[in-house]
């Protein structure tokens, strides 16, 4: 039987496989969405985004605002992950909650689990997590194991601790979805 590994060694071996290669900067988007996505992304920048590990409140009124009007444009309209994932880049975590819970697919489980990991509730978050299954976009994340990002974040948020680390790899996480979603989803 082989003993637990402490944590200062889980979070050393977490970050040495979440290489400093990952960065936040938005991986490639069509450019219909990439041109939407502008206005969101000189408001609230990539590495300024999804900061907390768990959320206390919205980022600002005015990222907010700008995702509210994104809500009118028909290419995010018609999707509904790209509108889960959009509250949660500004840490509307309720809005974002109403809409991945309706996505009854893999994918809207991913989006369910993300935003129950950044509200706190751990093992709600693992719950949505096992419902992805075998989804294609873990597997774009092969790097970033969502089960133990969860229980890395509860260990991090119990302590208080600020893990750099952490927050790259749940920016990673999000972009990395997000892209798949703005090339893989079909419309509603």
């Amino acid at each position: 039987m082989t003993s637990p590994v402490p944590p200062n060694d889980r979070a050393a071996s977490f970050a040495q496989r979440f290489s400093a290669s990952h960065d936040v900067s938005p991986v490639t988007l069509p450019a219909d969405l990439a041109s939407l996505l502008a206005e969101l992304l000189d408001v609230l920048p990539p590495d300024r985004a999804m900061r907390a590990l768990v959320v206390t409140a919205p980022q600002s009124a005015r990222a907010s605002a700008v995702v509210s009007s994104l809500m009118t444009q028909p290419r995010i309209s018609s999707h509904p992950e790209l509108i889960a994932a959009l509250w949660l880049y500004v840490d509307e975590l309720d809005k974002s909650h109403v809409e991945s819970q309706a996505i009854d697919t893999p994918t809207g489980s991913y989006w369910h689990g993300i935003m129950h990991r950044r509200e706190g509730d751990f093992d709600n978050s693992h719950y949505w997590f096992d419902r992805v299954g075998k989804h294609h976009p873990a597997l774009l994340l092969e790097q970033i194991d969502p089960h133990e990002l969860i229980d890395r974040a509860r260990e991090a948020h119990t302590s208080g601790a600020i893990d750099e680390t952490l927050i790259k790899a749940q920016q990673h996480q999000w972009w990395s979805l997000f892209a798949w979603c703005a090339t893989n989803t079909p419309s509603h």
